[in-house]
This record gives structure tokens, C-alpha cells and sequence, in this order.
């Protein structure tokens, strides 16, 4: 296998994101258009119809497939459906990659959405099997991995506050994230549990929302402008159930582990050459994780990076610039594309106030499936 395929061969020329919340005045066509027609104008791209060879779209929710986002921008082209659940925007944009990488197309334009806003339901529609009397609802399971790391490194709940208040803060900073309220330490404390040890703010808000990436061969990459995003590796790796691994030992996220070691050979970079990365915080223990799943601090010593403010913007290595799924939001078949949107404007230097000075670097972790995936996104300046 030649990890270095599609190394530095496909680049990034226009991102956009609309606003993400409870978009109850708009339908997935309108959050998609909006999407679609930012990364177009950022792009340049003013005929889509001649400029656009494909269409890679992911979505959990829709009950239309693929023809809903061909439909919405009236894009005649063929167009691929991605499903994989949280990870589904990361997989998309996966595809899109490697078929320009093969040489199949020139151009091709990825879209993520959900509007699970609409179904009339609360929370997640995911119902794990239950096996080994362990809990069926992301909250209760994450929650289980909460209570053994607690145990076996010494943390607590201040160190997943100083995590979800970190967020909150970053989410005031981005025009289209969802929840724009900073909280303190005492708002985390007096916020209800959900499943000790969390809390409210310890918890993802679902939201709607779609982003958009288009892509396109390196060699074409500055006719259309002069700072493309080069893709420098992309992965989803499947691992075991963690409910029927019996090596499971609720201390780390197998998937995430081997997904960040396939993507870093993949880019020819390490966990030390990352500058900037968005991570899959579903919940605040999900982030603490994957700090030591991604080589980003040794096993166990999280809470002193965190307390240190190292992933804090301004810190050696922010994480969730933008608020991450916390406070930006979390439109299931959208978020892995969000999170490439927020990683091309750091590379760019076009992240305003919650810019990390001279990025050159940036990763985007996705977890998804049930949860047996992981989707992990390296990119580079060019």
C-alpha cells in the first residue's frame, strides 16, 4: 500500500458554511445553496455547470439521497451519497479527494448537511445494542469512559469544565457558530447532569447546517486562486465495537489510534508538526481523549496540558478554534466538512480573532459510526 498516493495532489480553493442552528425558516436546498454558493465565490467558480466534474454529498437525516443536493443547486452531474454517520462529512470529502487523485476528475465540489432540527424528535436517533449490561446512548457511554479515566489518571469534572468553557469561548468568536455564550465554572457546576460525570456543558448541541469544499488538481489549484489548501492525507478507519472488544479498556478510542497513525504516514508529518486542529468533541471527555489518542501528550497527562491553556487559542496547540461540535453545533453529515472549512481558513490566515498565527499544519478528527469510526483530515499550506 503507498500511504504517499495522494500526498500533496489535491487542494482546497473555496470553502463555505452557513449559519448553523435551529434553522427553522429554511430546508436543506436552502442551508445546502448557501454553502455551496460561498465556496463557489470563494473559489471563483462562476459556472458551476462547466467548471464542477462531480459531487460527493453526505447527510444522515435526509430521506432523499443524493438528487436532494443536485436538486438544491441544480447541478447536473453525477453525484455520490455518503453515509457514515458523525463521520460522514469526512468520508465524503475522502471520496472527492481520491477520485481527482486517481485521475477520474479535475474539479469536484463536497457537501455535508442536516436538518435533524425537523424530525420532532430529542437527541440522537443512534440506539446502541446493548451488551455486557453497558448503556445504549452516546451520553451513557462516553460517560463510562469518563468514570475509568477519572479513576486510573486522577482527573475530574474541573478538567472537562476548563474543556467545554474553552469551547464556548472559541464559539463566540466564529459568525456562524450556533451557541455564542461564554460560561464559567460555576455555570458548568449548577448546570444539570446528564450522565455523571456530565453535565449540560459537557454535552454537543445538535444543530442544522451544511458546509461546502470544492476541490481540485494541485497542478490547477492557483488558476482559481493564489492560496490553495493543499490535502496532505485523509483516512476513515474502521476499528472494533468497543461493546464486544474484549480488549476494550474505556481509556482510549481504538479507531481514533489507528486512524491518526495511518493519516500522519499519509502526510509524512507528526503529532509534533500539527499547529492547529478541530476534534470530534460530542462530549468534553471525547476531546481530552483524543488529545492522547493523537500523540498531542502522553497517555494519562491531559489535565496538565488543559490546565496549562495549551489548547486554548493563543496556546501552543489550539484545538477547536471555532467551538468544535460544543458551540459551533453538530448537523450530523455536516460537521467533518466544518471542520475542513475552519482548518482552510487557519492555513490561510482568514480566521480572524480566532487565528493561530503562522499555521502551516492543520488536522480534523471525526469519530463516527457506532461508534467503530474514525475520519482524521491533514492539510497543508501550499
Amino acid at each position: 500500500m503507498a500511504r504517499d498516493a495522494i500526498r500533496d495532489k489535491v487542494s482546497i480553493v473555496g470553502v463555505g458554511c452557513c449559519q448553523f442552528g435551529e434553522n427553522w425558516d429554511q430546508s436543506p436546498a436552502d442551508m445546502i445553496v448557501d454553502a455551496a454558493y460561498e465556496a463557489y465565490a470563494d473559489a471563483g467558480i462562476e459556472k458551476p455547470q462547466e467548471q464542477i466534474d462531480a459531487v460527493f454529498t453526505g447527510s444522515i437525516y435526509s430521506n432523499k439521497g443524493p438528487h436532494e443536493c443536485s436538486d438544491a443547486l441544480k447541478l447536473w452531474k453525477p453525484v455520490t451519497s455518503v453515509s457514515n454517520y458523525c463521520a460522514t462529512g469526512t468520508d465524503a470529502f475522502r471520496c472527492g479527494v481520491m477520485s481527482i487523485a486517481c485521475g477520474l476528475y479535475d474539479t469536484v465540489l463536497v457537501v455535508g448537511y442536516d436538518k435533524p432540527k425537523d424530525r420532532g424528535v430529542a437527541g440522537p436517533s443512534v440506539v446502541m445494542t446493548q451488551v455486557r449490561d453497558l448503556p445504549q446512548t452516546p451520553a451513557g457511554w462516553f460517560s463510562i469512559c469518563a468514570s475509568r479515566y477519572f479513576e486510573k489518571y486522577g482527573a475530574g469534572r474541573d478538567d472537562l469544565a476548563r474543556i467545554a468553557i474553552k469551547n464556548h469561548h472559541n464559539g463566540t468568536l466564529a459568525p456562524n457558530s450556533f451557541l455564542k455564550r461564554e460560561i464559567t465554572l460555576e455555570d458548568y457546576k449548577k448546570a444539570r447532569l446528564i450522565s455523571w460525570p456530565f453535565g449540560l456543558y459537557d454535552c454537543a448541541a445538535q444543530t442544522d447546517g451544511a458546509a461546502a469544499v470544492i476541490l481540485t488538481r494541485s497542478d490547477l489549484a492557483k488558476s482559481f486562486r493564489r492560496d490553495p489548501v493543499v490535502v496532505k492525507g485523509v483516512t476513515v478507519f474502521a476499528g472494533p465495537n468497543p461493546q464486544k472488544d474484549p480488549t476494550m479498556d474505556f481509556l482510549a478510542w481504538k479507531p481514533s489510534i489507528e486512524a491518526g497513525q495511518v493519516a500522519y504516514e499519509m502526510a509524512g508529518v507528526g503529532p509534533e508538526d500539527i499547529d492547529v486542529a478541530q476534534v470530534h468533541d460530542c462530549f468534553s471527555l471525547t476531546e481530552l481523549l483524543t488529545y492522547e489518542d493523537l500523540g498531542f501528550c502522553e497517555k494519562g497527562a491531559a489535565k496538565e496540558h488543559i490546565q496549562d491553556g495549551r489548547f486554548e487559542i493563543g496556546g501552543g496547540l489550539p484545538v477547536n478554534t471555532d467551538g468544535g461540535l460544543k458551540s459551533f453545533g453538530h448537523p450530523t453529515g455536516a460537521t467533518g466538512v466544518r471542520m475542513i472549512y475552519e482548518n482552510t481558513l487557519q492555513l490561510q490566515g482568514r480566521a480572524g480573532e480566532r487565528q493561530t498565527p503562522d499555521a502551516e499544519i492543520a488536522l480534523s478528527h471525526n469519530i463516527g459510526g457506532y461508534p467503530t469510526a474514525c475520519g482524521i483530515a491533514i492539510l497543508g499550506r501550499a
